[in-house]
């Protein structure tokens, strides 16, 4: 292979769109791909509900975050981290065949969920350690297409084979697919970064007896909270106050970090002090420098409310979609139409971003993206008579060619406009890392914005069946107005700032 095919392979071009089809693939094999097998193998729909515990690590990689900012280097982690899940995704091809295998796939899955989510983390520090900010809001648009790629990939191709033959060969074939993004990344990833200590350290500091009985103590508390939770009295206060019974398991962990952070703000000082007397202390340093900056209450609040119109519009575009009588159209607007809009509103949303900067851009795209809720009030409203005709209908009444036509217009619209904000929300979590914590730093970023959904999750079906779609939708617009507003007041608009 000549040195121009080389420098072609290894170009950012390629690993943005390589690094995030990697990073997407796992997720959908684990939480989407996981559904449609464990139905196909008669499990009970409350028993594929426990699978949202996959999700779980996404939450909770904030955690272990700074272990792959402080060991190795984060190439290092994401091919060993592409290595096990090569082995977790193979090692389901052949369970899948196997009677009563399915409780054997669900532990692997579990296992692999917590490997993918490092995965993540790796990727995402790599990302940042190997492209400058501009370069970062340049391929902004190659991270979305790369990580929509691979969710089409999975439940396309992967749910098609799996169906169509079997599921040893769906799997094997997600299997061989992952070996070869490794085999790409282990001879074109370019090395972005010096090795730090080296991933045995990590061992031999989890065998010291404090460690050891930190998670002997958060064994125990969970222990304590499964109990609490099986308890009448807690299902009494479920059903005294209904709202609760939306609330996730991942939606609590998200809402205690917030709280967390929270409490860091408050007390910094005081905390500051009690977690820095080591002077091995990187991991505390992870959490404390995030905070220890101006205006990172504000930022906190503004990350929180950014997507909250947007998160309670998303929850309740499918369910609009089913009242309307068109379900069996959402297939083709949702992938033949909103999927190429996001991709395309994503890479123009990264150039300019690189062009204009996120500063100057900065309202305008969020703007956008929020005005989608508007379009889906009016269209709400307008084909109000279709929604009283069609919903829990047996036999839908048609809305007619101009309708449908009108529905994915507002649908693809949606879509770029959302791929305009991801561009925006992914840029300002990249601006608050620090260089010595980048890893850990975007984790924890991304994990606060699961609060956000927790909250729309537990407002939209209220407000929805309340009030109807069309007013709901305009609600959801006024909800994003505050967290427009905070974009005068946040920081990292323009260079890192430690």
């Amino acid at each position: 292979m000549n040195e121009k095919m080389k420098s072609s392979l290894a170009s950012p071009r390629v690993w943005t769109l390589s690094t995030y089809f990697a990073e997407g693939f796992p997720y959908t094999i684990i939480r989407i791909i996981s559904s449609v097998f464990f139905r196909d193998m008669k499990v009970s729909l409350e028993a594929i509900g426990l699978t949202s515990l996959f999700g779980l690590p996404w939450v909770l990689k904030f955690l272990w975050g700074p272990h792959v900012d402080q060991f190795s280097t984060k190439r290092r982690w994401m091919l060993l981290m592409q290595a096990l899940l090569v082995i977790v995704t193979v090692s389901v091809a052949f369970v899948a065949p196997i009677a009563n295998g399915v409780k054997i796939i669900a532990i692997i899955l579990f296992i692999g969920s917590f490997i993918a989510a490092t995965h993540d983390i790796a990727i995402d520090g790599y990302y940042m350690e190997a492209l400058d900010e501009k370069g970062q809001a340049k391929f902004i648009g190659n991270r979305v297409t790369g990580y929509r790629i691979a969710m089409m990939t999975g439940t396309g191709v992967i749910v098609t084979i799996g169906a169509v033959t079997n599921w040893f060969l769906g799997y094997l074939s997600a299997g061989i697919l992952l070996l070869a993004f490794l085999s790409y990344h282990f001879f074109f990833l370019p090395v972005a970064e010096k090795p730090k200590r080296p991933v045995s350290d990590i061992i031999r500091a989890y065998l010291r007896f404090k460690i050891f009985l930190f998670l002997v103590s958060a064994a125990l508390v969970i222990l304590f909270l499964k109990m609490i939770f099986t308890m009448k009295w807690f299902g009494t206060m479920m059903a005294t106050v209904p709202f609760m019974d939306k609330i996730n398991l991942s939606g609590w962990v998200a809402l205690g970090l917030l709280g967390a952070l929270l409490l860091i703000a408050l007390l910094k000082d005081r905390i500051k002090g009690m977690l820095l007397k080591n002077g091995d202390s990187f991991y505390s340093q992870a959490f404390i420098s995030f905070m220890d900056r101006e205006k990172m209450g504000v930022f906190l609040v503004f990350i929180v409310l950014m997507r909250i119109g947007e998160w309670m519009l998303t929850s309740m575009v499918s369910p609009f979609m089913v009242d309307l009588g068109i379900k069996v159209h959402y297939g083709w607007i949702s992938g033949g139409v909103g999927l190429p809009c996001s991709i395309v509103g994503a890479m123009l949303g990264g150039w300019m971003i690189s062009r204009y900067t996120l500063k100057k851009v900065l309202w305008p795209l969020l703007l956008a993206q929020n005005l989608t809720n508007i379009f889906y009030m009016i269209l709400a409203l307008g084909l109000n008579k279709y929604l009283i005709l069609n919903t829990g209908a047996d036999t839908v009444t048609p809305v007619g060619g101009f309708n449908l036509f009108l529905v994915s217009t507002v649908c693809g619209f949606d879509q770029f406009a959302g791929g305009l904000g991801n561009s925006v929300l992914i840029t300002i979590l990249m601006r608050s890392c620090l260089p010595d914590f980048k890893a850990a730093h975007f984790a924890i970023g991304t994990g606060l914005m699961n609060v956000s959904s927790v909250i729309s999750g537990v407002m939209s079906g209220f407000l929805a069946g309340w009030l109807g779609y069309g007013p709901f939708f305009g609600i959801t617009f006024l909800a994003s107005i505050p967290g427009m507003l905070m974009v005068f007041f946040i920081p990292f608009l323009d260079e890192k700032k430690g």
